[in-house]
């Protein structure tokens, strides 16, 4: 693949990352991981470590996308930084945790894991009948902790911006899904900061490793994601408070959907 193209395609898929940021709080590595795992396979980068590279590199570009995203829901009063504040130590050590963990655990057993975990969501989200608050509020307590740990654990190993689960979890806590996509937004620079490190940390000295990276990060892929990312956030997040919130719930079913048939096709192949 020739350079032109590749570079269209990276900034294309930071503006439709940024757009999927703002607009459910999902930091757009979903839609990042895939994209630059394919164009790595072109590059020729081993296949052992083109995932790594991936996910790295996704969780880097969170960081400034989360920034944006957060911004501008904040300012429409949509972000609840009260449970920023319980939850955010949990997803930050989860997210630790998760990277170290990343090369431990089979790709299609997660994948898979995730996929059922993502379909059982949508079906909740799509379907009136069943789309009904599973608690009053979110739950409190040590036990209750293992959520936001688990959040930032997974989310990390996926180079996701959290907002899949938290989203999830808010709105079936009773929480109104724009006050969800909002604090998501948030909880995603929690989760890609310590992500972004371990994965520096530990790629530092692989041979497989393409120049011009740092770790698994590569420089390249983040200076031509980002700038797309961070302009299309705010749109997304403009587009999120111009939905009512059973529309909202619907388009992020409907994506959910979506990605739990990526993560099935993934797990089988």
């Amino acid at each position: 693949m020739e350079l032109l193209p590749q570079v269209l395609i990276l900034f294309a898929t930071g503006l439709l990352g940024g757009l999927l940021a703002g607009l459910l709080g999902i930091g757009g590595g979903i839609v990042i991981v895939p994209v630059l795992d394919t164009i790595l396979g072109y590059q020729g980068v081993d296949p052992s470590i083109r995932m790594h590279i991936a996910v790295a590199t996704s969780l880097a570009t969170i960081i400034p996308t989360s920034i944006a995203s957060t911004r501008a829901h904040a300012r429409r009063q949509s972000v609840d930084f009260a449970l920023v504040r319980r939850w955010g130590p949990y997803i930050f050590m989860g997210s630790l945790l998760g990277t170290f963990a990343a090369a431990k655990v089979h790709s299609s057993v997660l994948s898979g894991v995730f996929g059922v975990m993502a379909l059982m969501v949508a079906v909740n989200m799509l379907l009136p009948a069943l789309a009904r608050p599973l608690a009053k509020e979110v739950p409190r307590g040590p036990v209750a902790n293992m959520i936001p740990t688990g959040i930032g654990f997974f989310s990390s190993m996926m180079g996701i911006g959290g907002g899949t689960f938290t989203v999830a979890v808010m709105t079936m806590c009773s929480q109104v899904i724009h006050l969800a996509v909002g604090t998501a937004a948030l909880f995603g620079l929690l989760i890609s900061l310590p992500g972004t490190l371990g994965f520096i940390i530990t790629g530092i000295g692989n041979d497989l490793l393409p120049r011009g990276n740092i770790g698994f990060i590569s420089l390249l892929g983040f200076i031509l994601i980002v700038p797309g990312t961070v302009l299309a956030a705010p749109l997304g997040a403009k587009m999120a408070h111009a939905l009512d919130k059973r529309r909202l719930g619907q388009v992020f079913g409907f994506f959910l959907l979506l990605l739990a048939v990526r993560m099935f096709y993934r797990s089988i192949n």
